[in-house]
Order: structure tokens, then C-alpha cells, then sequence
């Protein structure tokens, strides 16, 4: 007895692997350019500035990209980002701070750099009278 064998075209089964890989590269691509946004940018931060001196605490709301000054501090955040995460939300911002009181040239500002709300000790405000925390941005 003789075996039937089919006879495909060789055509047809490239035509289906083309549509397969292009369906999951589409897919993938899709994928990765909703990882890459796993941050909501904000309009405006909310940070506490404890003076250590009279131990009084004062919240300032700052619109991104404007100075405020504080007593002899002035204060600009140039960004602010919330994760879109619910578990452990992190806010992050970058901020520039300067002292008015120092008369050093060749110190800028007392802080510049990314600020984080669960872990202000990672990148923290050092400075003998004034605290900064990061609370909220929006």
C-alpha cells in the first residue's frame, strides 16, 4: 500500500509565518512603549519645609518651572513625576535651592538634584536651618 502524502506550498506556509511574527512583533512594540511611560508628569509639587530653628513646618505649593522664595531660600522645581503604580506610589521631583544668606561664588546652589517622597535620605537637603520634604506632585 502506498503512502498519501499532502503536497503544501511552499507559498503559503511563508505567507502565514509572516503574518505570525509580524502580529507579535506589533504586539511587543505596543508593549514596550507603555513601559516606557510608568510615570505621570505634574504641573505643581507640594513640599514641607521644616525651620529648624522655631521647629515650625510650612507647605508650599510651586508651580513647575517658577522660583518661590522662602525667608532666605529660593526654591524652583524644574520636574515632578508620580509613578503609576498603587502599591508604593513614588513621587520624585528635580529641584533647584538656593540660600541667599551664602556669599560663597563658587557654590550655586545648596541643592540640585532629584528629590524622592518615600526616601528623602537617598539624595537629601543638607542645610543647618531648613528641611525640605517632598509631599505631593500634581
Amino acid at each position: 500500500m502506498k503512502k498519501k502524502t499532502k503536497n503544501i506550498k511552499v507559498g503559503k506556509n511563508n505567507f502565514l509565518f509572516f503574518f505570525i511574527i509580524l502580529f507579535f512583533s506589533i504586539n511587543i512594540s505596543i508593549l514596550n512603549s507603555q513601559e516606557g511611560s510608568k510615570f505621570l508628569e505634574g504641573n505643581f509639587i507640594e513640599i514641607k519645609i521644616l525651620d529648624k530653628v522655631s521647629s515650625k513646618n510650612s507647605l508650599l505649593k510651586i508651580r513647575i518651572g517658577n522660583e518661590v522664595k522662602f525667608k532666605n531660600l529660593i526654591i524652583k522645581p524644574l520636574r515632578c513625576r508620580n509613578s503609576k503604580f498603587d502599591d508604593t506610589p513614588e513621587i520624585t521631583a528635580y529641584l533647584q535651592v538656593k540660600d541667599l544668606k551664602n556669599k560663597e561664588k563658587d557654590e550655586v546652589f545648596v541643592f540640585n538634584g532629584w528629590t524622592f517622597s518615600s526616601s528623602p535620605t537617598i539624595n537629601p537637603f543638607d542645610h543647618p536651618v531648613y528641611d525640605i520634604w517632598l509631599i505631593n506632585c500634581y
